[in-house]
This record gives C-alpha cells, sequence and structure tokens, in this order.
C-alpha cells in the first residue's frame, strides 16, 4: 500500500501522467496465456517468495491466496553453503553471483527426490551425472620472482603433494570397492547353499533381478579392483623416479586444473528441492504441495476440479527441468483416484507478466475500469485501486475518529 502511494504521487505529481493501472505478475501472465475469463490455480514462485493463487472465473479469490517465504533467494544462498561446507578451500570462488549461475544451468527436480538421492550414493551413476565446474585458476603465479633452486623445489612438493592425493584417492575407492564385492559374494554364497528367499531378497536390495546379472556385476568389480591394486603397486613402485627426474616436462603429468574444481552431484537436487521440503533449510513451512492441498480442501468439489483442470505454472523459479513433472507426480498423490487434472507452464515465466500487462493495456485502453485517473488520484488519494481481473482487491484505509 505504501510503494503504491509514493508511486502514484511519483507518477501523477512529478510526470503528469493522464491515468495508472496497478496489477500482479503473475495474474499478469495468466491472463496472457490464457483466454478470460479463466478459472485456474497459479503457482508462481520468485526470487523471494513463492504464491499460490486460485482464479475464478477471472478473479482472484485473495482469501484463498497463500504464500510461502521461499524463492530463488534462498535456493542460492543455500546452493552456497553446501558448497562451502564442501570446498572450504575454495571460499572466495564460491560467490552468490556464481552460484545463481550454477542454479540456472546446472540443477534441476527431481521426480522422486528420495529415490534419486539414493541414486547419487552409487559412485557410479555420481561418475556418470556429476557435473564439473571448473573455477579461475593460474599455475604460474609469482613464477618470475623465484630462483631456479626454488622452482626445482616447489616442483618436487607439487609431485610428491599430488601422489599423496591420487595415492589416497585410489586406496579409498579401492576400498569401497572391496565392500560391494564382499557383499556381492555374501549374497552369492546364500544361492550356493540353497538359502532361495535370503537369495532373492538380497537381489532386490541391490537392484538386481536375476543371479546372471549379480555374477555379471562380480567380474566386472573384480577386474576393476584388481586393476586399481595393479595401479597402487606401479604407483609405489615409480614414486622415487617422479622425485628425483625433476625435468619440466615431468610436472605435465598432473593436472592442476582438477584441484580446482567443484563437482556438482546430489546438489543440483537438493537445493531446488527446498520449494516442496521447506525442512531441508530449517524452515518451518508447508511446501507447495501441502499448501496446494490445504487450498483445494477450502472449495467445493465442483470447484476443486475446475481449478485442477488449469494449474499454471509461472516466475522465474519454475523454470527448472522438471518441475511440471514433478508438479503433477505430486496432484496425482493429491487428487482422488482416476480423476483428471492439467499442469501447464507459461511460454515465458520470467517476460510473461510483461506481456499480459502490455496485452490488457491495450485492450482496455478505452475503458475506465482498472484505471486510476488523475481525478481520482486527486480525490481519492494514493492508496486507492481501481480492480480489474488481473489486480489485487482493494482494501480501504481505515481512519480511526477521534474520540
Amino acid at each position: 500500500l505504501h510503494s503504491r502511494q509514493l508511486m502514484s504521487e511519483l507518477l501523477f505529481e512529478c510526470y503528469h501522467i493522464p491515468k495508472v493501472s496497478y496489477g500482479v505478475d503473475s495474474l499478469y501472465s495468466f491472463y496472457h496465456n490464457n483466454k478470460p475469463p479463466s478459472t485456474g490455480l497459479i503457482i508462481s514462485s520468485g526470487y523471494h517468495c513463492s504464491h499460490i493463487l486460485p482464479v475464478l472465473n477471472g478473479r482472484l479469490d485473495a482469501h484463498n491466496s497463500k504464500r510461502i517465504n521461499l524463492g530463488g533467494c534462498q535456493a542460492t544462498s543455500y546452493m552456497q553453503r553446501l558448497l562451502q561446507l564442501k570446498y572450504p578451500g575454495h571460499l572466495p570462488a564460491i560467490t552468490l553471483s556464481r552460484m545463481e549461475e550454477i542454479l540456472h544451468e546446472q540443477c534441476y527436480i527431481a521426480g522422486d527426490y528420495t529415490e534419486e538421492l539414493n541414486l547419487w550414493k552409487c559412485p557410479y551413476f555420481y561418475e556418470k551425472n556429476v557435473h564439473r565446474m571448473q573455477l579461475p585458476f593460474n599455475n604460474k603465479l609469482l613464477a618470475s620472482t623465484l630462483t631456479a633452486e626454488e622452482k626445482l623445489e616447489r616442483r618436487q612438493q607439487q609431485i610428491r603433494r599430488l601422489q599423496e592425493l591420487n595415492a589416497r584417492r585410489r586406496e579409498e575407492k579401492l576400498q569401497l570397492d572391496q565392500e560391494r564385492l564382499e557383499r556381492l559374494l555374501s549374497i552369492q554364497e546364500l544361492l550356493d547353499e540353497g538359502m532361495t528367499e535370503q537369495f532373492k531378497r538380497a537381489l532386490l536390495e541391490m537392484n538386481m533381478d536375476s543371479a546372471e546379472e549379480l555374477q555379471s556385476y562380480i567380474n566386472k568389480l573384480s577386474l576393476i579392483v584388481e586393476q586399481t591394486k595393479q595401479k597402487i603397486l606401479q604407483a609405489e613402485v615409480n614414486v622415487e623416479v617422479d622425485v628425483v627426474d625433476t625435468k619440466p616436462d615431468r610436472i605435465g603429468q598432473f593436472n592442476l586444473a582438477e584441484y580446482h574444481q567443484l563437482h556438482l552431484g546430489s546438489e543440483r537436487i537438493r537445493v531446488p528441492e527446498i520449494i516442496f521440503q521447506p525442512s531441508l533449510i530449517g524452515e518451518d513451512q508447508a511446501g507447495i504441495a501441502e499448501t496446494l492441498q490445504y487450498i483445494l480442501d477450502r472449495y467445493s468439489k465442483e470447484e476443486q476440479n475446475e481449478l485442477v483442470h488449469n494449474v499454471f505454472l509461472t516466475g522465474g523459479n519454475v523454470m527448472y527441468p522438471g518441475m511440471k513433472t514433478r508438479m503433477e507426480r505430486e496432484l496425482l498423490a493429491l487428487r482422488p483416484f482416476k480423476s483428471s487434472f492439467q499442469v501447464t507452464v507459461s511460454s515465458n515465466p520470467v517476460l510473461d507478466a510483461w506481456f499480459g500487462a502490455r496485452d490488457w493495456a491495450i485492450e482496455h485502453k478505452d475503458q475506465t475500469e482498472g484505471w486510476i485517473t488523475l481525478a481520482e488520484y486527486e480525490e481519492k488519494g494514493g492508496e486507492y485501486l481501481s480492480e480489474h481481473t488481473a489486480s489485487n482487491i482493494h482494501v480501504p484505509m481505515s481512519i480511526a475518529k477521534p474520540t
């Protein structure tokens, strides 16, 4: 109200415009994508918050509208905290602007969050799907100020440090592979001992369908374990040679840039999930699905059916891949068995609010409804609002009578 009052004062008294109209961005987006009068349920998620707005016969039902205090700002901050904890050595490079870039280009909405989160526990799934982001890196820093002896010593230290890192990584990977191989072999022993039921249950836990698949996986894992052992032995044999031989071209076998990368794994689904599960960041709020159910329960069955037949997604924070599929999955769980619904996404979630405002202004330029004229401003004050199909409701300001 205060912002609208200041804006009206600026427009009428400074720029001397003839008339002005105010509206809600998500309602303008809905207006641009649906022929009025339309009935639907708008799910709008922006930078600071998200709204669920029911629209009946082209008019906003403000009394049943709800807001969730989560949006792109909180997602960006959450991504920054996750990566700062994961990479404490790269704190200066983990900036909010870089996190916004990651959020828009790398993240997506999981169809089933719990199921997909479990997939990221598998090292093979991780290696196949992880995204690596290269940070700014300069391996020639201070090179011109070092003497030949200092360069030689620094090169030896880098070689030793990187060899230790590589050896530790191989040993950790070998340990994980050996533990998984032992687990698979123990399952195979169940079959050899005739314990069929326990064998089948164990296969289900490992997401396998048959003994042949189990044997194939054991063979592959055994080969990987053997190859890793050979690499570790070879590295131990060559360690003295690598340290003594300090020719400039020896450093080329190490890619120092790899140690200045951000690996984006489960963070790609954890961060955008906060609009469905605010508890992930400690917020005591309902997510989109729970809020949606709460709003629908306030209507009759006929009105519910009309609303869910036009669930409209808009706003910059709904542009994640998989958002529409996830909303359809949530609605399928909320609605009665075999009931129908439809989810649509704005043709341009970021700019359709402007396009909708343009459409409304062109179509209603010769009408009086929805416009505030200079005369009305001078008579009714800056807090006055002329309602229309894409506007908020006007709540007159009450003035207490002096006693």
